[in-house]
């Protein structure tokens, strides 16, 4: 119980992180239809937090309630970089599929954990939402890197 715990913990981070990181990119995207697919992405972001959250409290723990060091460092340098690149949207979206890649590779390792069938299940869908996302990410990058 107390390592299913820590595994929400950390995928509440994660996403914690993706939630202000998409917040972040929405405000320097330049493109309107980047900001509002930004938005929603945070929104989905803070939607899983909930759920993670939820769990967390069901199985007696205390959830976590921010992102991580690393998320806020990574947000510190996306920072740098649209000041840098003026608020170049491919920069951005860049930026956004290396925040992705994090996210899935943490999704992935709870995912090798041994955890409870139900959480497994809420790991798991919440993994599917985090390839989504990277995958759209990846693909308006690419786009983005043609019209330069």
């Amino acid at each position: 119980m107390t390592n299913t715990v820590s595994v929400l913990n950390d995928l509440i981070e994660t996403s914690k992180d993706g939630e202000q990181g998409f917040l972040k990119a929405a405000e320097d995207a330049s493109d309107p239809k980047l900001k509002t697919l930004f938005a929603g992405r945070a929104e989905e972001c803070a939607r899983a937090v909930r759920e993670l959250q939820a769990r967390v409290v069901q199985l007696g723990g205390k959830p976590e309630d921010r992102g991580s060091v690393s998320g806020a460092l990574h947000r510190g340098w996306v920072d740098v970089k649209s000041a840098l690149s003026n608020r170049d949207n491919h920069a951005i979206l860049a930026e956004c599929e290396r925040g992705e890649d994090v996210a899935k590779k943490r999704y992935r390792d709870a995912l090798d954990k041994d955890l409870p069938a139900d959480i497994r299940a809420l790991v798991e869908l919440q993994f599917q939402g985090v390839i989504q996302n990277h995958d759209r990410i990846r693909d308006l990058r690419d786009q983005y890197a043609a019209l330069k």
